[in-house]
């Protein structure tokens, strides 16, 4: 069973603690079964996006065309919940987790909730199950797994997106600490930071790539792919 931690990252945020506070208590609440996945994962201490992120993708669903999203990362399914409620009535979300634990409280409310018919849930590692999905098939695709491999994972995800698709990455900055000189970095968490330190380099410089990121909860990042082939530089070692 995967050990469950506390999300030492929702626990220093990057904003004004009284801005922070509005954004997550002064906006729309969740109601019905979303509030209940919420609740549940509150009081196990599973991290799962925040209220702000919440209320950033109602907002980002209502304004773009979405029948198909891809997740990487299920936890206990409430992003892929939230986001099936959000979309097209005709939409579809698939969902990747590794963890035994997270799959089986992910296939508990999905049943629960009946949307085993709206979601997919893929069981294995992302680094193996991704070059086996379709190619420009996804309109949203939501990454929010280890950090060090999200920079690992971008190609295959700009692979799958469609041209004009977005790519959005949850927790990107490590309390801000993403911003610091290595050596100031604790040694067990340095290749964290360097991976998402080559992320943001990387998105900046390349081609055919629009992003920008916001201060919720860790940091989100959101990329628009322009062009149908995107070429990204080796990764570092």
């Amino acid at each position: 069973m995967r050990e469950i931690q506390k999300n030492e990252m929702m626990h220093r945020p990057i904003v004004d603690e009284r801005v922070l506070q509005f954004m997550r208590t002064g906006q729309k609440p969740l109601t019905g079964y979303m509030r209940e996945i919420q609740k549940e994962a509150q009081e196990e201490e599973i991290p799962v996006i925040p209220e702000e992120t919440v209320v950033f993708l109602r907002f980002l669903f209502s304004q773009i065309q979405i029948r198909e999203v891809l997740e990487i990362g299920a936890a206990i399914g409430f992003s892929s919940a939230l986001m099936d409620q959000l979309m097209h009535q005709e939409g579809h979300v698939t969902t990747i987790d590794r963890f035994d634990y997270m799959i089986k409280k992910a296939k508990k409310n999905y049943e629960k909730y009946q949307l085993t018919d709206r979601i997919t849930l893929l069981e294995g590692q992302a680094v193996d199950i991704l070059p086996t999905l379709p190619s420009a098939h996804y309109d949203f695709l939501f990454m929010d797994s280890a950090k060090a491999k999200y920079i690992e994972f971008l190609p295959q995800c700009l692979r799958l997106v469609k041209t004009g698709g977005c790519i959005m990455i949850d927790d990107i900055f490590q309390g801000g600490t993403v911003f610091d000189p290595e050596e100031t970095i604790r040694r067990g968490t340095r290749k964290i930071h360097r991976r998402l330190k080559e992320l943001l380099e990387v998105v900046n410089e390349v081609e055919g790539l629009t992003s920008c990121v916001l201060p919720l909860g860790d940091g989100v990042m959101l990329i628009t792919k322009e062009k149908d082939q995107v070429i990204l530089p080796e990764l570092r070692d």
